[in-house]
């Protein structure tokens, strides 16, 4: 059985590179703007035009560390020799106050959340096929064909920890994956209904 979410919960959404999460999710938030989507936190330096509490949290590697130690992190990595991670206290506020808090994430982090904040919903996004999400990845043209090929081959292992999540959605057709993901989310909406 499907647990379903009303508000007031941490909804966790994983998928390899260029299965259209990150659309997903900005779909989610224009047609839905009570949702909360969670700001990581960061020890890089911002980039040109980022804000600090809107596109990360910017902290110290000291004020990191801190956090780790105290366990306020409900996920954390480290990548490129920089430190990311979630903050718990923003996150559980939110959760307080009623509000459905949404985390965009990778496959390592989502694992971390099971066990940091088993409560949370977690939503893994299929590719139709390996072939669509290398034609996907390819049509970006943003990253050499070696960059491609290495995440093609860390998809390969994602998509193999599918089962762990509570749902699966395949983001074949895009009009109807963010139907499904909606009709978890909001179970209760009648205005949601999945066109055949």
């Amino acid at each position: 059985m499907i647990q379903t979410v009303g508000t007031g919960k941490l909804v966790v959404i994983t998928g390899p590179s260029g299965v259209g999460k990150g659309t997903l999710v900005r779909s989610l938030l224009e047609r839905h703007p009570d949702i909360y989507l969670s700001v990581s936190m960061t020890t890089r330096s911002p980039r040109p035009g980022e804000v600090n509490g809107k596109d990360y949290f910017f902290v110290t590697p000291e004020q990191f560390q801190d956090l780790i130690a105290a366990e306020q992190l409900l996920e954390w990595a480290q990548f490129a020799g920089n430190y990311y991670g979630t903050p718990r206290q923003q996150v559980e506020e939110k959760i307080k106050q009623g509000i459905l808090v949404l985390l965009e994430i990778e496959l390592e982090g989502a694992r971390q959340i099971r066990a940091s904040f088993p409560q949370a919903l977690r939503l893994f996004i299929l590719p139709p096929s390996m072939s669509e999400l290398e034609r996907r990845l390819r049509d970006r043209q943003s990253e050499s064909p070696e960059a491609i090929t290495r995440r093609l081959n860390r998809a390969i292992i994602e998509i193999a920890a599918a089962d762990e999540f509570d749902v699966q959605i395949v983001n074949d057709d895009f009009d109807r994956a963010l139907a499904e993901v909606e009709l978890v989310l909001f179970p209760d909406l009648p205005e949601l209904s999945l066109q055949s």
